[in-house]
């Protein structure tokens, strides 16, 4: 996994920890109607050799720091898929989402990633402005995909990661980022 890495406006992009699971699992719940089990969660961090987690933290007018936001994604050769990506809902539209995103693709085309894939509801335009911005297109449609209510996933891809426009997207304005 990464080192602590502190980026503008005070977010620390970091490896996942199993202290983190209870916030990061009440951040899945809080942000899809299909959350991942906290069981999933642990799995990826202790059993599956192939993932890649990451939080987001940020200082609290109090002090500490919080985690508001989580990535999951599992590495094969020099491919990887996003399995859940959210930021904490009081936390969106402050350029967290970006950050978190430019550092782990950073982190993995560093580590040999060629490509990334991900799926996206068909109604979360946030987050398909979010990846188009980041160059991901859309290859296909998975029909069906989500389960409580049979919306479509539009299946993304990113081919070839570029280091420069990741570093731009990672300290990039956060007004101007989701």
């Amino acid at each position: 996994m990464t080192p602590e890495v502190a980026l503008a406006v005070d977010v620390i992009v970091r490896a996942m920890k199993l202290q983190d699971l209870d916030r990061v699992y009440a951040i899945e719940r809080q942000s899809f109607s299909l959350p991942w089990p906290e069981r999933s969660f642990r799995f990826e961090l202790d059993e599956n050799p192939n993932s890649r987690l990451w939080v987001a933290e940020v200082r609290q007018p109090e002090g500490n720091r919080a985690v508001v936001g989580m990535l999951v994604m599992w590495v094969v050769v020099d491919e990887a898929h996003i399995g859940t990506f959210a930021i904490h809902p009081a936390y969106r539209q402050k350029g967290i989402a970006t950050r978190l995103l430019a550092h782990v693709l950073i982190k993995v085309g560093e580590a040999g990633v060629r490509r990334v894939f991900l799926e996206v509801r068909r109604s979360n335009q946030a987050a398909q402005n979010l990846y188009k911005r980041f160059g991901f297109v859309v290859e296909g449609v998975r029909r069906g995909y989500y389960r409580d209510s049979g919306e479509d996933a539009l299946l993304m891809s990113l081919d070839p990661l570029q280091a420069d426009v990741l570093r731009r997207q990672e300290y990039s304005d956060p007004g101007q980022s989701s």
